[in-house]
């Protein structure tokens, strides 16, 4: 297990949501992440300083967990808790030599500001929209041959009734996901996409013909039903992404400019007007919106899939590219003061917390600190 699968499956614990076989697997593997004392020892005073004011505050968490506490080394605790990552007893923090306090901002103000769910708009072929997040379980439309039905826990089925003649192929529905959102959706073939916040993607009610092309804006994960015959094609702004059945993400914001992709299984062959690239597993391959060369890279699959598995993870990440996560998630605007330098943060943080304690574990760093004034959030140093 690896440093950051470990945090992410102790901050799942911390949350309640961990099964009895993930608790047995946290608590098998707990005792090979201990830092041992002579390494504290070697940190600056400020760094300890750090590390102490942490540890309090996952000792009053980890005591608030009735029935379900177990002793654990709090340096790992921490990087789960807050925005403080570790790697071989160390801060990824690019800490000064000059030591810094870790203070509560007074300017942040506390205010109901509530982590992102599953909501989403479904238009279709007719200009028709449905709030899904409204709409009864069960089937919300017919297209042709194919229903459209919402199921439990956020996700919206295409079922196409193959026993009848398919006219659906050119009948376009678009699934958008506005900021504070998230969606999943299984595709007429059987493909399953999770969408995340500011996200849209088009796609027909049935695939017929020698592909199976969806349109992409935003960010998407997808698994890809087999289907030798009938490549699959993601669409975006200036790049497309083309399979047989495999699973990879695609992130095209368009703000971002850049197209990435990154695959976790199978193989994918990506492409634009000028170049082209085939990644193999944990590779991630970059369009470049100016000049169109792609670069491929191998990068952390686990980092990049955080989104999905219901986490921020950050790793050496600059603090605009921090915010941005943050804004389309909790729906807010971000503004900044003064001079904002390139500062690189890292560490791993539940989306289901209240943005308040996101925030404060970035304050705890003492490079940054964040006023809140109703849904704007202003970044000072």
């Amino acid at each position: 297990m690896t440093p950051e699968q470990y945090i992410l499956l102790y901050e799942k614990y911390l949350s309640g949501l961990c099964t009895t076989e993930e608790e047995e697997l946290l608590m098998q593997y707990h005792d090979s992440f201990k830092v041992q004392d002579d390494e504290e020892k070697k940190l600056a005073d400020h760094d300890r300083f750090i590390r102490h004011s942490i540890y309090q505050r996952i000792e009053q968490t980890v005591s608030n967990q009735k029935q379900r506490v177990f002793k654990m080394n709090w340096w790992w605790a921490a990087a789960s808790v807050l925005v403080l990552a570790i790697s071989a007893g160390l801060l990824f923090n690019n800490l000064s030599s000059k030591p810094k306090t870790v203070v509560k901002n007074n300017n942040t103000k506390t205010i109901a500001i509530q982590p992102g769910k599953n909501t989403a708009v479904l238009t279709l072929a007719t200009g028709a929209s449905i709030v899904l997040d409204n709409a009864a379980n069960g089937v919300l439309a017919k297209s042709g041959n194919t229903a459209i039905k919402k199921l439990k826990n956020g996700l919206l089925s295409y079922a196409v009734d193959k026993t009848k003649a398919n006219q659906d192929a050119n009948t376009l529905n678009t699934l958008t996901i506005p900021r504070g959102g998230q969606y999943t959706i299984v595709l007429p073939d059987g493909t399953n996409v999770w969408l995340n916040s500011q996200s849209s993607l088009t796609f027909p009610t049935a695939f017929k013909g020698q592909n199976r092309s969806v349109t992409l804006k935003g960010e998407a994960y997808f698994e890809v039903a087999k289907n030798k015959q009938m490549p699959f094609i993601v669409h975006t702004n200036n790049a497309d992404v083309r399979v047989l059945g495999t699973h990879f993400n695609v992130n095209a914001y368009q703000e971002d400019g850049n197209v990435k992709t990154t695959l976790l299984e199978g193989s994918v062959r990506f492409s634009n007007a000028v170049s082209s690239a085939l990644l193999v597993p944990g590779e991630q391959g970059i369009s470049d919106a100016a000049d169109g060369r792609i670069t491929q890279k191998k990068v952390n699959v686990n980092q990049v899939m955080a989104w999905k598995a219901g986490y921020f993870m950050f790793r050496d990440d600059d603090i605009h590219d921090i915010m941005k996560q943050i804004s389309r998630w909790y729906d807010v605007e971000v503004i900044y003061e003064g001079k904002i330098t390139n500062m690189k943060f890292g560490g791993t943080y539940a989306k289901n917390k209240d943005i308040n304690e996101l925030l404060k574990g970035l304050e705890y760093t003492g490079l940054i600190h964040f006023k809140i004034e109703g849904r704007r959030i202003i970044v000072m140093t």
